[in-house]
């Protein structure tokens, strides 16, 4: 049966064009009969009813819309914009000769989110433009297409044109600068080879798949007194890149080709697996759409599921192979597993227009796990939308509806034979089991009165909710189930979006595409006027008011949930902070926001004991770095603007962290192929740690300041010496904005402030071992430059007015005074709760032991997470607080000159936020570069006079040093020397991108992430450079959740790029934006 085939009840067949031809002819005749030349009741009534009808005139769809309803019938590989899950967004230009790379931005000004400006925006053009375009050859074709990598470390982009040329581009440092990876032009040039549907794979070896199964919270409900949380697994399906972190690329070709892309170290290789022969017009792929484990295509007029299964070619091995030397040789192999025509029309829909037999959008969902016991598979299901357009000369007065069809994916076990077929005599295969047999079941279609132009289901339910988005800008979320409408009602007894509680998205207007934010808390639409529009969800409902109601804490569990399935997937959550930074104006929000979230996750905040695994895991803490991040941003208020008090003490604690990392980072001396790669015997490292270590005793003298001013404050020291007006304390250090207690009362923080002091020490004790070796050596000119490098990290290190030494052991002092306080207060408590019996058990009182042990640990982690939030200390740190300051800081007082303190220059911490300071550094335009801490001036950007190469990218493999084999370095001090962080207590971090590390690194990642190793030769193309040795100014990168900025620095020594790439985010885990030429927004 043809496409234009209707079947009829009696098996007859009825051509639709020659009946839409039959019924024009009809409405063409000259004697048709008018309704006001007949009287059907032989009077005039009905003519003057119908006379006072008014006459509605049916809203015609613009021209722009057709032409887009037209492209999604015409293919299923033309979405011209993507919002990738690292926070770029790719958009094709109208007339598909380039792609703009945006993103969105907290705006430095005040601290509030919107689209970056389009001058910042990189180009992938067509033709050759301006420096800051990436050109591809042209073959004619525009681009139709794009798509994101699932990758977490680097953004990869699919750019695929109308011949199905694939050029892949990666974004390794910033947001906003792409560098290609694999260029079309090998391609054939053959429109019989334009791409029809591609898709990611997901990300291989993942940690959330390491079981088999991802889990996620997927609602929370009302349970008498706080809400619930539940959590759902799902199957994580493959196949997947057998490459920890990379993604590979699946495509199918109107000529039934199936092509896999993969990545070998830095390249990118292929295979192709013919899915379809085709021999005729009709035979041609339209759409074609996969899940996990099952691709499937569509002909022009029949629905083909095919499965197809990948074997990489790794062979086994007993041996600890990294993965990226692992040679990969794909195959693939497919099985047309079902087969049905997808042109079943409805009893409900309309048959005699054209355009209702063309899809428009083909999605397949994956198998679902039903949390039924034992659990059960809700089968795969095929989705599809037909959607029709009312025009002018149409002869039916129909309205524009979509039609939604549905086919589930069904296996079943094929009937045994009868067993007397048994004495028919014995056959080959006898007793093997009946194969499993594959059809498509087709469900009740579901018709909606609007036009359809996205389908996709939404990231957070894990495939259980699908999204439509609609060309009048509306959205609707249907079950996958049932096809039934979702969150169009107010509902706090069972949460699982926010839209239940309050939120909807702002200001529809009617579009063209649109692209979801990797959480759905935004999205990015086309406008008919080919203009991006940027929507958030709003809350609708007014003030929060109390956060005891229950409305209140149903909007804080419909923010949790999101906010942790993004850690957890290590996706970008800049959407989600966008939607609730205007709720943060309710004084007590974010407090709340803050605690659930790490309730949710149960992220370990007590680091009490002093412990050097404890010290590990604190680096490693990527939840609480993602928390502190939260409390970052929300304290943020413009760069010249005061911080709150968890504003600056997050801004505190995450640069601290930081400092710490790159230090050790330096230190750690990865293998390379030609011997050991020591980033200590470059000049370029050791005045970076000369930054990190004057911003690290900047801290400390400025916590001393800090804390003698709060000693001669009689008002604090009142508060101290009265028990019952202890309870004032966090108000009055509020009002003063002072974090300095805070910073030393939270474990997590004053276990980074002890780390910083051992590693200080540390580098003063490696700058006077390299003094001491340049001593007794000549100073050469290539060393002229370390020599002079360590001076300062020597003098930096040994002329602070508070020693390192001197302040870890007030720390330590402290630590086991709070260390102390807890357990005699706590184990009391335990004990006086749970008291055992007189002549119990050995085992009764190990069990008894347990319990007290477990509810100290209990209590601590609650109390440290109080106080992470600004809350009050507990009152058994009063007796704590005032030995500290009636007895310790007396005597330290000894040590240091506080009119030194006091005089002392705190502008490269940005902690003085008094009007004064502020109003006199946004004049002076100042800045802090966070990576190499030293102040930037706005304006006077330093000049590269550095001459390199045209652009060039390498993107070592993981586990491996960066670098080139013909590098020289400086004079060889540290290897000379044997200059290492000698007598200090090492931090051990599994670093890939380093020989020897693991792969749980510690980079500022969204959620850490192992530091990669990158080559880069810097382009004087990129910075409009004129020729050698003409130098260009050093633009700058912005990070886009916090505004810090740093200088766009190259490199090309291996020591240097190794530490370099930790810096691959900023220390809050937002990613880095290239700011315009000129420009600091």
């Amino acid at each position: 049966m043809s496409a234009h085939d209707m079947s009829l009840l009696g098996g007859e067949s009825i051509s639709i064009d020659s009946g839409i031809q039959v019924m024009q002819s009809i409405q063409g005749m000259d004697g048709a009969m008018a309704l006001d030349d007949v009287d059907l009741f032989g009077d005039s009534v009905m003519d003057n009813a119908l006379g006072t009808l008014p006459l509605t005139s049916r809203p015609l769809p613009s021209k722009q819309l057709q032409q887009r309803l037209d492209q999604l019938r015409a293919r299923g590989c033309c979405q011209g914009i993507a919002w990738g899950r690292l926070g770029n967004i790719a958009c094709v230009s109208k007339d598909g000769m380039s792609v703009d790379i945006r993103y969105m931005r907290c705006n430095p000004e005040n601290g509030e989110w919107d689209m970056n400006d389009p001058s910042s925006s990189a180009t992938i053009s067509l033709v050759h433009g301006p420096p800051s375009f990436i050109s591809l050859p042209s073959a004619g074709a525009p681009i139709v297409h794009v798509a994101w990598s699932p990758t977490t470390h680097m953004a990869d982009l699919a750019v695929i044109d109308a011949l199905g040329r694939i050029s892949i581009l990666f974004f390794p440092l910033q947001i906003n600068r792409p560098y290609p990876m694999r260029k079309w032009d090998s391609d054939p040039v053959d429109d019989l080879h334009s791409v029809v549907g591609c898709h990611w794979l997901p990300i291989g070896n993942a940690a959330s798949q390491s079981r088999g199964f991802l889990t996620q919270c997927s609602g929370a409900h009302w349970a008498g007194s706080e809400y619930k949380y539940n959590h759902i697994a799902q199957p994580a399906f493959g196949p997947s890149h057998p490459h920890p972190g990379r993604s590979a690329l699946v495509c199918v070709t109107t000529n039934g080709l199936l092509r896999l892309f993969y990545q070998i170290s830095s390249r990118h290789e292929e295979t192709a697996l013919e899915l379809e022969s085709v021999t005729a017009a009709d035979d041609l792929i339209t759409h074609a759409s996969f899940c996990c484990d099952k691709p499937l295509a569509t002909a022009s007029k029949q629905l083909r599921v095919v499965r197809v299964g990948v074997n990489w070619g790794n062979p086994p091995s007993d041996k600890q192979v990294h993965p990226g030397s692992i040679q990969l040789r794909p195959s693939m192999k497919e099985v047309h597993v079902a087969t049905t025509s997808w042109l079943q029309h409805g009893p409900s829909e309309s048959t005699l227009d054209f355009s209702m037999s063309q899809l428009s959008h083909l999605l397949v969902l994956p198998s679902f796990m039903e949390t039924s016991n034992p659990p059960t598979f809700a089968p795969a299901v095929v989705v599809t939308v037909r959607s029709y357009l009312p025009n002018e000369t149409s002869p039916y007065d129909q309205e524009t509806q979509s039609i939604i069809d549905r086919w589930e994916v069904l296996n079943d076990q094929a009937q045994a034979p009868h067993p007397a077929f048994e004495q028919l005599g014995p056959r080959n295969g006898a007793g093997a089991a009946p194969p499993t047999m594959t059809r498509l079941r087709k469900l009740e279609p579901v018709t909606i009165p609007k036009v359809v132009i996205s389908m996709q289901t939404t990231t957070i339910q894990l495939g259980r909710v699908v999204c439509f988005t609609f060309s009048d800008g509306t959205v609707q979320y249907r079950d996958r189930f049932t096809m039934t409408e979702l969150y169009n009602e107010h509902n706090t007894e069972n949460i699982n979006s926010p839209h239940q509680v309050g939120f909807q998205f702002d200001d529809p207007t009617p579009c063209l595409q649109v692209a979801f934010s990797p959480s759905n808390f935004a999205f990015v639409q086309v406008c008919e006027d080919n203009t991006l529009k940027l929507r958030k969800l709003h809350y609708t409902m007014g003030d929060l008011g109390s956060l005891q109601d229950v409305q209140a804490r149903a909007v804080l569990a419909s923010l949790t949930m999101p906010i942790s399935f993004a850690w957890q997937q290590q996706m970008t959550f800049d959407d989600i902070l966008a939607v609730v930074r205007p709720l943060t104006q309710h004084p007590k929000f974010t407090n709340a926001l803050f605690k659930e979230i790490i309730t949710l996750l149960r992220t370990v905040v007590d680091y009490s004991e002093e412990q050097q695994q404890l010290v590990d895991t604190l680096i490693r803490n990527n939840q609480l770095q993602s928390c502190l991040s939260l409390l970052n941003h929300f304290g943020f208020n413009g760069n010249f603007e005061a911080r709150s008090f968890h504003g600056k003490f997050a801004s505190v604690a995450l640069n601290l962290r930081n400092i710490i990392v790159l230090i050790v980072l330096a230190n750690h001396s990865p293998q390379k192929s030609n011997g050991v790669l020591n980033p200590l015997d470059e000049s370029e490292v050791v005045e970076t740690l000369v930054g990190c270590a004057e911003w690290a005793v900047s801290l400390f003298s400025w916590l001393i300041d800090s804390l003698f001013n709060l000693l001669d404050d009689p008002e604090f020291m009142a508060l101290l010496s009265d028990q019952r007006r202890f309870q004032e304390l966090a108000s009055y250090l509020h009002t003063r904005n002072d974090v300095s207690v805070y910073l030393l009362l939270c474990s997590s923080t004053r276990s980074l402030l002890q780390v910083a002091c051992r590693r200080v020490a540390g580098l003063e004790e490696i700058s006077s071992r390299a003094l001491t070796y340049y001593k007794t050596h000549s100073v050469t000119e290539t060393g002229a430059a370390l020599h002079h490098a360590y001076q300062r990290m020597y003098r930096t290190s040994s002329s602070s007015p508070v020693k390192p030494q001197d302040f870890e052991r007030l720390l330590s002092t402290l630590g086991r005074d709070i260390s102390t306080a807890y357990q005699r207060t706590l184990t009391a408590m335990a004990k006086s709760k749970d008291q055992t019996q007189p002549g119990a058990t050995e085992q009764q009182q190990q069990q008894a032991q347990q319990r007290v042990e477990l509810f100290v640990k209990s209590a601590q982690n609650r109390w440290e997470l109080e106080m992470l939030s600004g809350a009050n200390p507990p009152n058994i740190f009063r007796g704590v607080l005032a030995r500290l300051f009636t007895s310790t800081l007396t005597t330290f007082k000894a040590l240091t000159d506080p009119a030194k303190l006091y005089f002392a220059n705190y502008d490269l911490l940005e902690v003085n936020d008094d009007a004064k300071t502020l109003r006199a550094r946004k004049k002076a335009g100042k800045y802090v570069d966070v990576f190499k801490r030293v102040e930037l001036v706005a304006g006077q950007q330093q000049q590269n006079t550095q001459s390199f190469p045209p652009a060039a990218v390498t993107n070592t493999a993981q586990g491996k040093g960066g670098g080139g084999e013909n590098v020289k370095t400086e004079a060889g001090v540290g290897g000379a020397a044997g200059v290492k962080l000698g007598g200090t207590p090492s931090l051990t971090l599994g670093l890939a991108g380093g020989g020897g590390g693991g792969s749980a690194g510690a980079g500022n990642g969204a959620n850490g992430g192992a530091a990669v190793a990158m080559t880069q030769v810097h382009s004087p193309r990129d910075e409009g450079a004129g020729g050698a040795g003409g130098g260009h100014a050093i633009r700058w990168r912005r990070c886009v959740r916090c505004a810090s900025v740093m200088e766009d620095i190259m490199n090309q020594r291996p020591g240097f790029t190794y530490v370099l790439a930790q810096q691959r985010k900023c220390c809050c885990g937002g990613a880095w934006a290239l700011v315009a030429k000129g420009a600091l927004g």
